[in-house]
Formats: structure tokens, C-alpha cells, sequence
């Protein structure tokens, strides 16, 4: 089982994932969830809902184009349309996650396994 932590970069979960799995080799997974995370950017560029069952789903909202305001200057600024990725967590991970039954570790201790 991957234990994760505070925040999990791509490099630290190709890592977690070769040494969970030694029968396959670093670049055999890195590759692997390369692809992945490439399915499933190129769904979601083609106007396309991902559902991965246990974990959510990924989907892309749209977003008008409106006024928006400048922070710094309080100016209008003009903000076009666009779509944005949106993610919504699954029932199994929502449950998993609010009982607490992943342990935690820190990124220490992650480098130390």
C-alpha cells in the first residue's frame, strides 16, 4: 500500500509505485502513469468526463467570459470565456479520506522508506 503525505509530487508517486511493485521496472511505470495522466488530459480536452469508480470523476465546466476586477488597482478588466478541469471526489474516497483510514506520512519519512 502507497502511504502518502503532506503533498505527493509525480516523481515521488512513480517512485512509490516502483518500489511497491519491484517486478516491474522504474521506467516501465513512469511510463505508465505518464500515460495516464495523458488519457486523461486528452478526454478532458475533447469536451469528455472521466470516471475513475472508488476514486471521482474529472470533468471540464465552462466558465462565461465576465468583467473582473484588478486587485492591485481595482480597474475592470475584461476575463474571456474558458473551461477549467473540475474534479469531484468519489464516494469510496470521500469516505476513506473523512474516516481517517490512510495513515499519513510526512515526506521524511516517505524519503526514509
Amino acid at each position: 500500500m502507497i502511504v502518502l503525505g503532506d503533498a505527493l509530487t509525480k516523481s515521488e508517486l512513480i517512485a512509490e509505485l516502483a518500489s511497491a511493485n519491484p517486478h516491474l521496472r522504474g521506467q516501465d511505470v513512469e511510463t505508465i502513469v505518464a500515460t495516464i495522466f495523458e488519457e486523461i488530459t486528452y478526454a478532458l480536452a475533447r469536451g469528455e468526463r472521466v470516471e475513475l469508480r472508488g476514486f471521482g470523476a474529472f470533468t471540464v465546466k465552462h466558465r462565461d467570459a465576465r468583467t473582473g476586477r484588478n486587485p492591485r488597482t481595482g480597474d475592470a478588466v475584461e476575463v474571456d470565456e474558458k473551461s477549467v478541469p473540475f474534479f469531484k471526489a468519489g464516494k469510496e474516497l470521500r469516505l476513506r479520506v473523512n474516516a481517517g483510514k490512510v495513515p499519513r506520512a510526512t515526506r521524511a519519512e516517505r524519503k526514509k522508506a
